[in-house]
């Protein structure tokens, strides 16, 4: 299949179709996916999270620039919050990365949330393997920003960049329930405005009462995304967190983890569509005899997923 093979040369065009192909839930997307799995798991995926307005799209801006100094490839992957009128992504991301749209060795694509309440639609796993496919050494996710739901890039990244700011108020609050567990670098942006290291030590106090984990404590680091500073203190972090984990077990059971995750989603969506097409007019039924209290939703639920006689 010429899609494929374009894919795999790392071709920006073909890259782009298998995307919308996947963004388009298209039948012939699976078939691609099938075929290019094998060429996956070279790549480090690297989440980048974090409240609304924290300068995440700067701070991945001025990121994909060093890396590209040191002669690595990078996809980004820039979810956008969905439009409610068109289902499309507002394009906000790729608007400020737009001085890298012309690197050869660099993949922007904006994807919508598509309601995901975790920060990522279904098509960004798939849309980071093919980038991974592709030949990037850095597939770099940059999540919508839906503050303490936004845990979901866990299950899609190897390396986890926790972005925060001064200024918002109960720093701590905005930073806890889970939040705080998935970050394996905390980079505290903005850092030239006041209040700045006071974030710095309240993330330090809350990662020394975590007990949970077995590692050592995650490192924080102040950076200010439109001039550049602290990028390369982020970037050592982040190349020696994967030679870490990439020399240990620990990358092996992340990804494990994240395959049984996906294998779990796929497995659901394919039954509920199964279900929804096969019989929705015995779901029109039902929704009657629910709510006219003749069956009750368990009892009814059995019976759709009973097998047929």
């Amino acid at each position: 299949m010429d899609l494929i093979q374009s894919v795999l040369n790392g071709e920006k065009r073909g890259i782009a179709k298998m995307i919308t192909l996947i963004e388009k839930n298209a039948p012939e997307a699976i078939e691609a996916l099938k075929q290019i799995y094998q060429h996956t798991g070279k790549a480090a995926i690297i989440g980048i999270t974090g409240p609304p307005g924290s300068g995440k799209s700067s701070l991945v801006n001025q990121l994909t620039k060093k890396i590209r100094s040191e002669d690595k490839k990078v996809g980004i992957i820039a979810i956008d919050p969905t439009s409610p009128f068109t289902g499309g992504a507002l394009l906000g991301d790729r608007i400020r990365m737009q001085e890298l749209a012309l690197d050869q060795g660099v993949f922007i694509r904006s994807m919508g949330s598509r309601g995901a309440l975790g920060g990522l639609s279904r098509a960004s796993y798939d849309a980071a393997k093919v980038l991974d496919a592709a030949g990037m050494d850095y597939v770099i996710i940059e999540t919508v920003g839906v503050g303490q739901s936004e845990i979901d890039i866990v299950k899609l990244a190897d390396i986890v960049a926790l972005v925060l700011i001064p200024g918002m108020g109960d720093e701590v609050q905005a930073i806890k329930a889970g939040v705080m567990e998935i970050g394996d670098v905390f980079v505290v942006n903005k850092a030239d405005k006041d209040g700045a290291n006071r974030v710095v030590t309240e993330i330090e106090m809350m990662l020394d009462l975590n007990t949970e984990k077995d590692a050592a404590r995650p490192p924080v680091i102040k950076t200010i995304a439109t001039t550049g500073e602290g990028i390369d203190e982020l970037n050592e972090h982040i190349k020696k967190y994967w030679h870490q984990i990439a020399n240990s077990n620990e990358l092996a059971k992340r990804r494990k983890e994240r395959i049984r995750s996906e294998l779990i989603s796929i497995t659901e969506d394919h039954i509920l569509n199964q279900i929804l097409s096969d019989k929705s007019s015995k779901i029109d039924s039902m929704v009657k005899d629910i709510y006219e209290k003749k069956i009750d939703p368990y009892s009814a639920m059995e019976l759709l997923i009973a097998p047929e006689k």
